[in-house]
């Protein structure tokens, strides 16, 4: 089990963050980029499953820039909530100024001092544009990152996977193609029959398959990648 402490980004704002860490000497930093439900009870078990694997695993509440404490439930309530908080009240400049702090972070828990991305959702969005535009990122996968299609001329500076749902509304398979046309050399993967969050086992869309074969690719990915 983590526990969260605080850190301050370039500009002064504290901000929470969960940390998990392994039981010996971590092979690396992970940072995990929650969804719009805040760093709730399945981003920390998210967190908690990565320093299992051996990682030094941070999980930042990117949300305290314009509320704390922040933990929302699936239903239509905290789909809403969130999605107001991301994409609405969030600057993604101060975002950013966060994520580099949280990755810094990281980078000091590991010996070797690579730092992996992760994240979901909102995180997923958030993990691209983190490969593209902070330091210090080793490799980066992304899960079915909204509005990545939108974004998908950046330049990434690290490897980069991608895991979308075949079924999922909200990131049709063109803006998939789309980004897989842009990006050549990022590794696109297509989950048959996974809806958006199959990866989150509190949500009715979570495919238990598909999960986990695509923790076992960003697992492998991180290996060769920051480990």
């Amino acid at each position: 089990m983590g526990q969260f402490r605080h850190l301050q980004a370039a500009d002064g704002h504290e901000f929470a963050v969960y940390e998990a860490l392994p039981d010996h000497q971590a092979k690396a930093g992970i940072l995990v980029i929650q969804e719009v439900f805040g760093v709730n009870p399945h981003i920390r078990s998210v967190a908690d499953g990565y320093a299992a694997e051996g990682y030094a695993v941070v999980a930042p509440a990117i949300f305290d820039r314009v509320e704390r404490g922040v933990e929302l439930g699936y239903d239509e309530a905290g789909m809403s909530t969130g999605i107001k908080l991301a994409f609405q009240d969030l600057k993604m400049e101060n975002t950013l100024k966060d994520l580099q702090a949280a990755i810094d972070h990281a980078s000091s828990l590991a010996p070797n001092g690579k730092v992996a991305v992760v994240g979901y959702c909102f995180g997923g969005l958030l993990t691209w544009l983190c490969a593209c535009e902070l330091d210090g990122v080793a490799c980066a996968s992304s899960y079915y990152g909204g509005g990545v299609a939108g974004v998908r001329e950046k330049h990434a500076r690290c490897p980069v996977m991608m895991h979308f749902g075949e079924l999922d509304a909200h990131i049709p398979l063109t803006d998939v193609a789309a980004v897989r046309e842009a990006q050549p050399d990022v590794q696109v993967f297509v989950y048959e029959g996974a809806d958006h969050g199959f990866n989150c086992d509190a949500r009715d869309s979570f495919d238990s398959g598909s999960a986990a074969l695509a923790k076992q690719r960003t697992l492998g990915f991180f290996a060769e990648h920051a480990a």
